[in-house]
């Protein structure tokens, strides 16, 4: 395969460059691609890092998975984009300086509306949305989390039924279809399951569907993968930002190659406890930024990462300037800590670290949950009645 200048050949490893978006200095913004093509077709998994520009553990993993060997080691291909963001990495940032905002919220979505010309960061997006949603057959994207943050992965929920825009839509009757249904998601979210297991981490649900959408996350590179081009894609959060954590890179690098053993791109058996840490709680759980302080002072945490914690537990203390004890933020779920947020100084409504509380929800949920049940066919039906 070609991407941007890289060349694939059968059992040997290809490097390029692919052109983002072209810089008013006249020079391209290029994207480093590595591409390992195996001598037997097989399936196709892209690997993406460091989209935000100072999660360089993600960034490193990717880098080290494609070694000089893995061609002569697979079947199909492995497409690896090590960063994304070459602007932030610059300037040791999370976001670019071309576009000041959250890079990975402008992938595409159905439901998304504008009426002013696409920014630079959008475009840039769209471009890569188009590369991979042409080709991968599945897509690991690698992140890494706060300070001191312990390593976990991110399943989004699997969106069903018509978009609220589609729905509105006056031609759709003319249209082909272009949603899926209960069952097509459950059986998306299936090997979306195989493979966040296969990875050897503590696995950890997004957030509910509301806050989900609320934070765009269904247009990040893993949830527009995901939900709008229907492949199964995940986020693998590699530890705290701005150095390369030995232990955790390592880690990711035997995760990624699981994922490999599970899509039968390399041979063999995934072993998820040779990756570890394994979840420090037996229950689902999801994403909660939480708690938030109802009072601004100087945070004193109580808890560290990995800390399981139960409802009504203390989380931190809200001092003053002067170290006195003003209130304390508790817990209201069950769950662990995933890392503290960065930072001691806390104003009203701040929030204080980042959780995993127990999830009862489903993972497979409607993209307009107003729609009803107008979705459902009678192979959904069946899917719900067979467990």
């Amino acid at each position: 395969m070609q991407l941007g200048t890289a060349e694939s050949v059968p059992g040997e490893l290809a490097t390029g460059w692919f052109d983002a978006t072209e810089l008013p200095t006249g020079t391209p913004e290029r994207l480093p691609v590595v591409v390992a093509e195996g001598e037997e077709d097989g399936p196709t998994l892209w690997i993406t890092a460091a989209i935000h520009g100072n999660e360089v553990t993600g960034m490193a993993v990717a880098q080290d998975v494609m070694t000089g060997e893995l061609a002569e080691e697979i079947r199909g291909t492995v497409v690896c984009l090590p960063n994304l963001n070459p602007a932030g990495l610059r300037r040791n940032s999370r976001t670019s300086y071309y576009d000041d905002e959250d890079p990975n919220r402008y992938f595409p979505d159905p439901d998304a509306e504008q009426t002013r010309p696409p920014s630079v960061q959008q475009l840039v997006d769209e471009r890569i949305y188009e590369a991979f949603a042409d080709s991968a057959d599945a897509l690991v994207d690698l992140h890494t989390a706060h300070v001191g943050s312990m390593p976990f992965l991110i399943r989004d929920r699997v969106l069903y039924g018509e978009s609220e825009a589609r729905r509105a839509s006056e031609s759709r009757a003319a249209e082909p279809r272009d949603w899926r249904t209960e069952a097509e998601a459950r059986e998306l979210a299936a090997e979306l399951e195989s493979l966040v297991e296969a990875f050897g981490m503590p696995v950890v649900n997004e957030y509910a569907a509301a806050e989900y959408t609320e934070q765009n996350l269904q247009r990040s590179t893993a949830g527009a993968a995901l939900n709008n081009a229907g492949i199964p894609a995940f986020t693998a959060e590699l530890g705290g930002h701005a150095v390369v954590e030995e232990d955790v890179r390592a880690a990711g690098v035997e995760g990624v190659r699981n994922v490999m053993r599970e899509l039968g791109v390399l041979p063999g058996d995934p072993d998820p406890a040779a990756v570890g840490p394994e979840a420090p709680v037996e229950f689902p759980v999801k994403r909660a930024v939480h708690p938030h302080t109802d009072a601004p002072g100087i945070a004193r945490h109580r808890v560290e990462a990995g800390d399981v914690i139960e409802a009504g537990d203390p989380i931190a203390d809200i001092c003053t300037p002067h170290g006195d004890r003003k209130t304390t933020a508790e817990s209201d779920h069950d769950g662990y800590v995933l890392g503290r947020m960065h930072g001691v100084a806390a104003y009203e409504n701040d929030a204080l670290a980042s959780l995993a509380v127990r999830d009862d929800g489903d993972l497979v949920v409607p993209r307009d949950p107003d729609a009803g049940d107008d979705d459902r066919t009678d192979s959904d039906a069946a899917a719900d009645d067979s467990g």
